[in-house]
């Protein structure tokens, strides 16, 4: 693409030492699955990119002992819900119950 701002995310990344990374669709969908699984966030996947990148670094030992990150995550899961549904199993199908719930939540 052709980012309207690069230029300001370059000067941003040089004052505070960071840098670019890549990440491919299946790391932001991974990130995308964790996010929603393990922090209770639903995003869309462009707003996972960031934290597929932390994994990324992490996974390559690049990121430092005891940092602290901030991610902005703006985009709602619901902008684009056929991406997640596609990664996961279909839903569970009840009827209108308690005791069918109850027997769902049993396992």
């Amino acid at each position: 693409g052709n980012p309207v701002s690069a230029h300001l995310a370059k000067d941003a990344a040089k004052e505070s030492n960071g840098e670019f990374n890549s990440v491919t669709d299946e790391e932001i969908l991974a990130a995308q699955y964790f996010l929603s699984s393990k922090g209770g966030i639903f995003a869309e996947p462009a707003s996972c990119a960031p934290l597929a990148g932390l994994v990324k670094l992490k996974k390559l030992g690049r990121l430092p002992k005891g940092i602290k990150v901030v991610m902005v995550l703006t985009g709602n899961g619901l902008k684009d819900p056929d991406t997640a549904m596609s990664q996961v199993g279909r839903p569970i199908e009840i009827g209108d119950t308690l005791a069918e719930l109850l027997e769902v939540m049993k396992g």
